[in-house]
């Protein structure tokens, strides 16, 4: 990967490696763009295959977080962070645990408030404790608003329900069938709402601990992770890595609706964003749909400290975001991810503009 060159073509401003012999921390901390504020976005733990997925997946991540945050009308740009490293063999004593977090956010601090750090996957509230004992910019503190995943559960229920207004005529999912990839946190949160509203159930999930919760409480049907993308279904909802929407996959859907709580759903947005279209599936822009849990944590910043009900209500507008997007789409022709990207883009240069004015 010519590291330099996508950066150019995406105007990245940081790429920053970090890495700790004592604790083994392996991390990558990619910041976008900072014209609406510092960069905000969650650290992500996984175990790559490579260190190009790696730098390649934060990369993406971190600019998808600055139109997110544009989208979501925060005062904050765009980062990422990416760890590569196995959770258990972190998670193995509490004695490591903390001392890797705790490297990390020694590492984020070093930054000097460009980033702003929070949860993602296999990451925590108790991790991002320890990250705060070295530095102040990190959110998502068990003693604020604590894990963002229900938060980001919430954003994609409403975005679904706007998905449903626009397609069916009626912001209701009883009745609906809807198929879940992944039940990880913000996958769980999410299908517990669903489950309520008498929505039939589909899912697929590596983890049989995870896959035997939700079907305990939820009756939902496992499928096999190869198979979720042809089952038959109005609602397509995309909830663990990215990518997932590919040459491969979209031949095999069956449903209207495309949206869920993963990043970077399209592997390439022009491509598949159009092969969607072409296929009379609905697409919700996955930043636009997910952004419940960034909502929620920037409260925290809030004059007069974090209120759930406030960073609610913020999060309930989403729905009114999502049928603009999908309605100007309609009007226009454009694509669902063009019309958020234009939008995220026009607020982004509109502030820029403002920042030669001197007060």
């Amino acid at each position: 990967m010519k590291k330099f060159d996508y950066m150019e073509k995406f105007n990245f401003e940081q790429l920053v490696f970090f890495q700790d012999n004592d604790t083994g921390l392996k991390a990558i901390t990619c910041i976008h763009n900072t014209v609406l504020g510092p960069g905000l976005g969650g650290t992500r733990l996984w175990n790559y295959a490579t260190e190009e997925e790696a730098v390649e997946d934060c990369l993406r991540l971190a600019r998808g977080m600055t139109y997110k945050n544009s989208m979501a009308g925060l005062q904050l740009g765009g980062g990422k962070s990416v760890i590569i490293g196995d959770v258990k063999a972190i998670r193995s004593s509490s004695v490591r645990r903390e001392a890797f977090w705790r490297t990390f956010g020694r590492f984020v601090d070093g930054l000097n408030g460009r980033y702003i750090t929070a949860e993602d996957m296999n990451t925590t509230c108790l991790d991002m404790d320890y990250v705060q004992m070295e530095t102040p910019y990190v959110a998502g503190m068990r003693s604020k608003s604590g894990n963002p995943s229900p938060y980001t559960a919430h954003g994609v229920y409403k975005s679904l329900l706007a998905c449903c207004k626009h397609v069916y005529g009626a912001d209701n999912l009883s009745g609906k069938t809807v198929a879940v990839q992944g039940m990880g946190a913000v996958a769980y949160a999410l299908t517990k709402k669903l489950h309520a509203e008498g929505v039939k159930l589909i899912f697929a999930e590596l983890d049989d601990e995870k896959a035997e919760k939700a079907i305990a409480e939820f009756g939902a049907k496992r499928v096999d992770v190869k198979d979720i993308y042809s089952v038959d279904c109005d609602i397509f909802s995309p909830n663990a890595m990215g990518a997932t929407m590919n040459d491969d996959t979209i031949p095999l859907l069956k449903c209207r609706v495309v949206c869920g709580g993963a990043n970077n759903t399209l592997k390439d947005a022009s491509v598949h964003g159009q092969a969607l279209k072409d296929r009379g599936i609905v697409y919700a822009p996955d930043y636009v749909a997910n952004a419940g849990g960034v909502i929620n944590v920037s409260h925290e910043f809030d004059e007069g400290g974090y209120k759930e009900a406030s960073a609610l209500a913020d999060i309930d507008r989403l729905y009114d975001r999502i049928l603009e997007v999908l309605r100007t789409a309609g009007e226009t022709g454009l694509l669902p991810h063009q019309v958020a990207d234009q939008m995220a883009e026009a607020r982004i240069e509109a502030v820029k503009k403002t920042k030669g004015i001197r007060r």
